[in-house]
């Protein structure tokens, strides 16, 4: 087979998109096969969805949906070079839980989602040309009890993903139509965060946050940083991380030519990202302080994206819900979001010759 560099291969081509369907428990099949019902969303690429071909059909027969998709065990020889068609499930049929009287988190499920974003994973480092390289990978909702019930040490897909990809510098970026919002610390107890928090953990989603934005198109983004304490402290009177730490960081992203700004009052700025148009991301120095305004303003259509991976990962902004499944009641707009994201990224990294 003749190797193509990226740019060949975006030539009359559409960047190939891999999808891992989360707890086979939770709505990740639902959403996953209701996004790709939608053909404007089949339009961007070719998709190849890492999941139980049973469990999507399932969700698709409660949909009304007519199957538009090809499956191909996973581990069959046809998998290596039969990954040609618009839509492709791989399917683990060996982790079967049809039956299950209750959505819940389980050992089983844990252990099949680990499996569904471990192939997924070494699908998206595999070198141009191979035939089951995909382009970008976009995850359903895991749930971390279940991950935790099989064994695995790792808190998130975030943490998970760093280290298979060996990446030195990982941010959890949400971005949706109203806001975007970068983290400085993610999936820790909040207790935890005083004594995690350091400048270069804050500068991280600063650099990062705003490389992204540029990639976004923002030419000149702005960026605001929040405070840890309430009120950013008042100098000093409620603590010291914002004199200590955050101020620290971004002075030294302003050295480093970035329009950072703060620390801000986290219960003001968010107003002033959305309303006042003053700031094109936000940085958050914890998991909630970031994800409460994220998803009160666009929980369907926010999307959570990775930064400083070597390869393109988005996920939708919520979880396996476990009380609604098989209620037909799953909405998808948080996955159809997070595949247009990834398939923009993919191209833009196409075009650029991989970059």
């Amino acid at each position: 087979m003749t190797e193509m560099s990226p740019s060949q291969r975006l030539v009359g081509d559409r960047p190939v998109i891999g999808i891992s369907m989360g707890d086979p428990a939770g709505v990740g099949a639902e959403v996953t096969v209701k996004a790709l019902a939608d053909p404007a969303i089949r339009a961007l690429g070719r998709f190849v969805i890492y999941g139980m071909n049973e469990i999507i059909s399932y969700a698709a027969d409660l949909a009304e949906i007519d199957p538009f998709w090809w499956r191909l065990q996973h581990d069959s020889s046809r998998a290596e070079y039969e990954l040609v068609h618009d839509v492709v499930v791989l399917d683990y049929d060996e982790y079967s839980i049809l039956g299950q009287s209750v959505a819940k988190p389980s050992k089983q499920g844990g252990q099949a989602s680990l499996r569904f974003l471990e192939d997924a994973t070494a699908a998206a480092q595999k070198p141009f040309g191979d035939p089951t390289r995909i382009d970008a990978m976009v995850t359903g909702p895991i749930c971390k009890e279940s991950w935790l019930m099989a064994g695995c040490r790792f808190p998130g897909h975030t943490e998970f993903l760093a280290h298979r990809t060996k990446a030195k510098r990982v941010v959890m970026m949400f971005s949706s139509p109203k806001l975007m919002v970068a983290l400085a610390t993610v999936h820790v107890p909040l207790m935890e965060v005083r004594n995690l928090l350091t400048i270069g953990c804050v500068f991280d989603p600063i650099d990062l946050g705003h490389q992204a934005c540029v990639k976004m198109g923002i030419a000149s983004p702005r960026v605001a940083v929040c405070g840890l304490n309430p009120h950013a402290s008042e100098n000093g009177r409620f603590g010291d991380e914002e004199k200590r730490v955050i101020e620290p960081a971004i002075q030294m992203a302003r050295h480093h030519g970035i329009d950072a700004h703060g620390p801000f009052p986290a219960d003001t700025i968010f107003h002033q990202a959305v309303h006042g148009k003053k700031y094109d991301l936000v940085v958050a120095m914890y998991h909630d302080q970031g994800l409460i305004p994220v998803k009160l303003l666009g929980f369907e259509e926010a999307v959570n994206v990775t930064l400083g991976l070597p390869i393109i990962r988005t996920s939708v902004d919520h979880g396996t819900a476990f009380d609604i499944v098989g209620k037909n009641l799953a909405d998808p707009g948080s996955m159809k979001a997070a595949i247009r994201l990834a398939a923009a990224m993919a191209r833009g990294r196409l075009a650029s010759g991989g970059r």
